[in-house]
């Protein structure tokens, strides 16, 4: 594999997503609403507005956490006397992290449906073919590109909800609660687990379209399978402690090594140059 190649590939897909501020604007945007503006509203609107909240859903709340199976979690709770306190802990450390895997989610899947099928568009695909640059240089190239984004830009949102968060619940807690132990894999494993699966689902997809934004809506379907993990947060059945996100980043990871064998068995210069010309 040609190092320099994959780097030249890699940053001139990422030059070309930057110049697009019609592109890059959205891919910050939604990190900062949904990784630092929702939580802190979360927390601001448990730690002022809990007192008001009515019968059935101080019942509804307090319900959900009944639900929740015995452990470090339920330990944690039961010493928390306030009902606010309950409420801003669950939220920011458990019920926000299925949210926050959109951003990797989100941020991967435009800059990779971009990958072959903006080359189609802006007609350098077939200069691009006829390069001196051997298929897995390209690949990994086109891998690369949104990989580093998508990361960095969850790491950049995590770091600005940590600060966000526990300066909002500081005078309830009085000590930084989030985020726990339970973000440790969240963040090594399942996010960057997430951010390929997105890439590889999207490249793969992008070298059998004619144009981005067929490739952007058929990628789409990757945000199915986290709407269940949020329905499953929300009714209590799923509780992303340590145990269940290390689970699932090693299984996320074995799906992404199977899936880049297929892909890379099935990507070559020719089905790609007749994607050109179709």
């Amino acid at each position: 594999m040609n190092r320099r190649a994959v780097l030249a590939i890699a940053r001139k897909d990422i030059q070309a997503i930057t110049a697009n501020v019609q592109v890059w604007l959205p891919m910050l945007l939604v990190p900062l609403i949904l990784g630092v503006g929702v939580p802190l509203g979360m927390v601001l609107a448990f730690r002022f507005g809990a007192g008001a909240m009515s019968p059935s859903d101080v019942e509804f709340a307090l319900g959900w956490v009944e639900k929740l199976p015995a452990g470090e979690l339920r330990t944690v709770l039961d010493g928390l006397p306030e009902l606010s306190q309950r409420l801003i802990y669950v939220s920011t450390n458990y019920l926000m992290a299925p949210f926050f895997l959109m951003i990797p989610l989100m941020t991967a899947s435009v800059i990779s449906a971009d990958s072959f099928a903006g080359e189609k568009e802006r007609g350098t695909l077939e200069t691009l073919l006829f390069a001196p640059v051997d298929m897995r240089s390209l690949f990994a190239g086109k891998v690369l590109a949104p990989f580093v984004p998508a990361v960095g830009l969850s790491v950049f949102t995590l770091l600005l909800c940590t600060a966000a968060v526990n300066a909002a619940a500081w005078p309830l807690f009085g000590r930084m609660i989030f985020p726990q132990l339970n973000w440790i894999p969240l963040m090594l494993l399942v996010i960057p687990a997430v951010a390929l699966l997105a890439i590889l689902v999207n490249v793969f997809i992008s070298a059998r379209v004619a144009t981005f934004q067929a490739a952007y809506q058929l990628g789409g379907m990757v945000v199915l399978p986290l709407l269940l993990l949020i329905v499953g947060q929300a009714t209590g059945v799923l509780v992303f402690s340590f145990p269940v996100v290390l689970a699932a980043g090693v299984a996320l990871l074995l799906l992404d090594a199977l899936l880049l064998w297929q892909v890379v068995r099935r990507l070559n210069r020719q089905q790609l140059f007749a994607s050109q010309v179709r």
